[in-house]
């Protein structure tokens, strides 16, 4: 729910080389627009969206979207004969609709991800004094508690890479690029500005923030939310759920019993007691597609190189990115989650087992770029049914734990050994980042299915012809990464209530209802939007500060 109003127009595939001033794509469009008849006096014109066009390594070009505003705010008219492309101008709105049946207590949000982040944010906004809780800690402990298990292998199965303020989401990539067609993306760009993301965000084809600033981001939209009358609790874990006879909800957690007229449930891909609970109780669960897979490591110049050519290294350019697939087999291989200059960090949450999951810092400037390289697995595959896609991936991260040597070690392979079905090689071109070292050769043919190897394989071969390097012998893999989406979906209706349960919302990626971090905000707006048109807020929770 959004509204949309023209307020002028975007001209869209300049392409200019990387060593042109990024004003010279406003001067091309005046210029054009001047050939078509308009004052540009008149007008404002200001970049909207910058990407890279590596297709031609050796013609690298930074390719723009410019919006042309009239100069006064006034309505102006779509050129109809220009050489680029032309497309309607929208200043996007949340659309916000009120309800007016009360509430008798607070809503309650669980989960601290980008999902209940942005619900809890828009409904303390809008006066409903919300409580937002998550079983991990603040982004302050958070580091502290993974600076422990990678320094001394202590694991807290509470306070994690997974769970705590800013979800799984806030340390690994800070990517937000989403594929969604949705207007409330520009509205989480803005939001994340507001809270100190950089604004290079609003116009970058691929948005990205980084683990170190996004810590901060999350911790002041806590704090926003505070200052509007919520309460946020660390260290608070779910357990259980009872609704009412007068309709509220009475949640049990850790810190007590807590009484909400409305609860959305946001809780992260990895929150497998929760859909433990969910299904004991007789909540209308299915599982869904997942992938699987590891993580590759290059050295980051050798990535940049290959897709740049003689401009790598340009600092126009950034560090090389790329996403891979080939689906040529029927299933389908792909890279997933792309770090340039990034580490592999462990990403477990629970005892014995080995989980990872890349993280990049803003300014990109590790010596290796990794991804995932995962692939499809279908529901037949582990049985359809959402306990059996659980203890798939469980079986997976408790089989790398032994691989690694029962220590949260990782194993590690090279590509050389991995293509070439042998072992033991030790890495020497590209050092493992995964917990500053810590690794163990092993193989991955005895940790993932035989199925899952040899779509690797092919899939190597195939990213190698259009990456050079891409499977180089020195490259190296570590497993395994199981965690790429939830294994299951929460099913709701129309207004985002359970399906049977109209007083609680399954909400972002942990319900099965996005894909990333912008996504799962997304979501989490659509959830408090239907909240807010049902619901009116109860006046004296409020409190304006």
């Amino acid at each position: 729910m959004s509204d949309e109003t023209i307020v002028g127009f975007l001209v869209n595939g300049i392409s200019l080389s990387p060593d042109s001033d990024e004003s010279e794509a406003c001067s091309v469009v005046a210029s054009e627009l001047k050939r078509a008849g308009f004052s540009p006096a008149r007008l404002r014109f200001d970049i909207y969206k910058k990407s890279v066009d590596a297709r031609k390594k050796n013609h690298v070009q930074l390719v723009y979207s410019v919006a042309v505003r009239s100069a006064d705010d006034t309505a102006v008219a779509l050129p109809k004969k220009l050489k680029y492309s032309v497309s309607p101008l929208y200043r996007q709105t949340v659309k916000i609709e009120r309800g007016i049946e009360k509430m008798s207590s607070a809503p309650l949000v669980v989960g601290m991800g980008p999902a209940g982040l942005f619900c809890a944010l828009m409904l303390a906004e809008e006066g409903y004094a919300p409580v937002i809780i998550d079983r991990g800690d603040s982004v302050t402990e958070r580091s502290r508690a993974y600076e422990r298990f990678v320094r001394d292998g202590i694991l807290d199965t509470e306070c994690n890479i997974q769970f705590g303020a800013g979800g799984a989401g806030t340390f690994s990539d800070g990517k937000l690029l989403t594929r969604i067609n949705d207007p409330r993306t520009s509205y989480v760009l803005e939001r994340f500005c507001d809270f100190g993301a950089p604004k290079e965000i609003l116009v970058a084809a691929k948005p990205h923030i980084g683990t170190d600033l996004l810590t901060g981001v999350v911790d002041r939209m806590l704090q926003h939310i505070e200052s509007l009358g919520g309460t946020v609790l660390y260290r608070c874990r779910l357990d259980s759920v009872r609704e009412l006879p007068d309709g509220d909800i009475l949640a049990k957690t850790t810190k007590g019993d807590l009484r909400c007229s409305a609860l959305v449930l946001a809780p992260g891909n990895s929150a497998r007691d929760t859909y433990a609970m969910l299904l004991k109780n007789g909540y209308m669960v299915e599982p869904k597609p997942i992938s699987v897979g590891v993580r590759i490591e290059h050295l980051q110049e050798n990535i940049d190189r290959s897709l740049y050519g003689d401009f790598a290294g340009h600092p126009k350019l950034g560090r090389g990115e790329y996403h891979l697939s080939d689906t040529s087999s029927g299933r389908g291989v792909y890279t997933f989650c792309m770090c340039p200059g990034g580490q592999v960090v462990a990403a477990a949450s629970e005892e014995d087992s080995v989980v990872v999951n890349g993280m990049i810092r803003y300014a990109r400037d590790g010596k290796n770029a990794n991804s995932a390289v995962c692939v499809s697995i279908h529901p037949e595959d582990y049985g359809g049914t959402a306990e059996g896609a659980i203890a798939f991936q469980r079986r997976l991260e408790q089989g790398a734990f032994l691989e690694g040597g029962r220590d949260y070690s990782a194993p590690i392979q090279t590509v050389g050994d991995f293509l070439n079905r042998t072992e033991g090689s030790e890495p020497t071109v590209v050092q493992p980042s995964y917990r500053d070292g810590r690794v163990r050769c092993g193989s991955m043919d005895r940790i993932l299915p035989a199925f899952v190897c040899e779509e690797l394989r092919r899939g190597l071969v195939s990213f190698d012809r259009k990456i050079r390097g891409f499977a180089s012998n020195h490259a190296v893999l570590t497993g395994v990464e199981t965690r790429t989406s939830a294994p299951v979906r929460i099913l709701r209706s129309d207004t985002c209530h359970a399906i049977g349960h109209e007083r609680i919302f399954p909400c972002g990626e942990g319900a099965g209802y996005a894909g990333g971090i912008t996504s799962a905000a997304v979501d989490g707006i659509r959830v408090a939007q239907q909240i807010i048109k049902r619901f009116a807020p109860q006046d004296q929770l409020f409190i304006a500060k």
